[in-house]
């Protein structure tokens, strides 16, 4: 690992490593990916790595390309204590609202894992239900937080390979491109061809 970037994660480490003590062994990062796009699902990683963890490459997921955010999202998984992701798909975001649904998300994903967390990790959200463990709401947490960043990474990846999938099934929308999100392109498929079961009703209603 380059010096630079060694110098980097020690950065991105540094106040999260000041929690560690004897009742805060266990640190989970969370965060999401999807709350704005027009179709598919919102989904929550969690991720539990071993204190010492330094995965060259971690950061904001909207700072990683995206064949680089494969290659450290296996890192991540091969690495992990504990990992989980939760989806809530379109229908539900239109029937309960998207921030809901992202806290329906985080719920799903931290009862998947096997090793309970001592302390939480998550960027932004608030009035969450965590089972119970204690949580701490870090804005930007995605780029200022280890935990956090690893998680957001763990939740894009998950999303994009499920728009890829969806991409096969409903290639006229370029979902393998855009991933669901509002660009002029994607726009112009839902006035061409109609939305199609993936689309977010409440998002897409200005189109069509």
């Amino acid at each position: 690992m380059k010096e630079k970037e060694e110098l980097r994660l020690k950065e991105l480490k540094k106040d999260e490593e000041k929690l560690y003590s004897n009742e805060i062994k266990y640190i989970a990062g969370i965060d999401e990916a999807g709350r704005g796009p027009l179709a598919g699902p919102v989904v929550v990683g969690v991720v539990i790595l071993p204190k010492d963890s330094m995965i060259e490459g971690v950061n904001d997921s909207k700072k990683v390309s995206e064949k680089k955010r494969e290659k450290v999202y296996e890192e991540i998984v091969n690495q992990a204590i504990d990992w989980s992701v939760g989806i809530v798909d379109q229908k539900e975001i239109d029937e309960i609202n998207i921030l809901n649904a992202t806290k329906k998300a985080l719920t799903i994903a931290i009862s998947n894992l096997k090793t309970k967390p001592d302390l939480i990790l998550v960027d932004a959200l608030t009035n969450i239900d965590t089972q119970g463990i204690k949580y701490k709401s870090i804005i930007k947490g995605d780029s200022k937080e280890y935990s956090i960043a690893a998680a957001s990474i763990i939740a894009k990846v998950t999303r994009d390979r499920i728009m890829r999938q969806w991409d096969e099934i409903y290639p006229q929308y370029g979902f393998a491109g855009h991933k669901g999100y509002g660009t002029a392109k994607h726009i112009a498929a839902i006035k061409e061809n109609g939305p199609c079961m993936l689309h977010r009703k409440t998002f897409i209603k200005n189109f069509i």
